[in-house]
């Protein structure tokens, strides 16, 4: 395993590797330059192993909880049609989810962990998920709004990673990202048909996107780097894990989406909201970054009560876990 301390350098916090490892750190490191995709079993610095654990992690952990937000609407769905579509929604994202917690394992296999750690660091609440996940789906075009605005933001912030210098990952943002595009096609007509509909369900959308606002906006985390030293976004472009930054990936999903959202008769719920021609980028009042860092600390409006849901279903299908072991735990 590598070895390596912290040295200030350049005013950046740097790894800096034992003598035995230099070598092979820079060789990983040409390798990220060339564009060579790094496979689980190849050699990588631990920096870039221990990034990769928690961003895959955590991204496996959100499509799991994401699914619980629309599974409330899979009984109240207004039609049949609308039942099957988000029964295989969330099916999708239950899917997506145990693809990605399978190749945070394979990076764990160092330490001994598998899978079935990373729920119980999701129950402890020593694994976060998505700020939006914690949100409450209060109306049917909160389900909209979810498969429209909310998998529109994360098809950018994934599309972002489509070249991703981890191979087993870049793999299978491939297949979610295709995937991702009939959600938010989903979602987009549920809007546009409540967009179309009574004065009623007019109201309820301009609510529906009143509430979700703060929301989107913290999806891609924080613009400014607040701590001091390498900061998550400065180390995952170092590795070539991601292109973007947060606040570009914000602007993307601004100067995609806005358009739509004017053009349905729809108003954002901040009178600053403008586009700035001189600076070329949407601005916008900076959400409060103290309630996302509370609300991912699961103290959101729904945090308890989904994860709940999750302890449940994982003490209630452990008899099927024991029953696939090679040597059952019996209790």
């Amino acid at each position: 395993m590598t070895v390596y301390n912290f040295v200030e350098h350049g005013g950046k916090t740097e790894a800096a590797y034992a003598p035995e490892d230099q070598e092979k750190y820079e060789a990983f490191m040409e390798r990220i330059e060339a564009g060579e995709k790094i496979e689980a079993d190849d050699w990588m610095p631990e920096e870039y192993r221990q990034t990769l654990i928690k961003l895959i992690s955590m991204h496996g952990i959100s499509e799991i909880m994401g699914a619980l937000p629309e599974k409330e609407w899979v009984p109240k769905a207004p039609t049949l049609n609308r039942k099957l579509g988000i029964m295989a929604k969330v099916q999708d994202e239950m899917g997506h989810g145990q693809l990605l917690l399978r190749v945070a394992e394979d990076l764990m296999a160092p330490y001994g962990k598998q899978r079935e750690s990373l729920i119980m660091d999701l129950l402890n609440g020593d694994l976060k998920f998505h700020n939006v996940f914690h949100m409450p789906t209060k109306t049917w075009a909160d389900a909209g709004m979810v498969g429209w605005l909310v998998d529109g933001a994360a098809i950018i912030s994934q599309t972002n990673m489509l070249d991703a210098s981890y191979g087993p990952y870049q793999r299978a943002l491939q297949r979610i990202c295709a995937e991702e595009v009939f959600h938010a096609q989903h979602g987009e007509a549920i809007i546009m048909a409540l967009a179309e509909g009574t004065d009623e369900q007019r109201q309820m959308l301009q609510d529906s996107l009143n509430r979700w606002w703060p929301a989107l906006l913290m999806f891609f985390g924080p613009g400014k780097i607040e701590t001091t030293g390498s900061s998550k976004q400065e180390v995952t472009t170092k590795y070539k894990i991601r292109k973007s930054s947060n606040e570009e990936l914000r602007q993307a999903f601004l100067d995609k989406y806005l358009p739509r959202v004017f053009s349905l008769g729809l108003t954002i719920p901040d009178e600053t909201v403008h586009y700035d021609e001189g600076k070329g980028q949407w601005m916008y009042k900076e959400p409060d970054w103290h309630e996302f860092k509370e609300i991912i600390k699961n103290k959101g409006p729904r945090s308890k009560e989904r994860l709940r849901l999750r302890e449940i279903a994982y003490e209630e299908n452990r008899w099927v876990r024991q029953a696939l072991a090679s040597e059952p735990v019996l209790t």
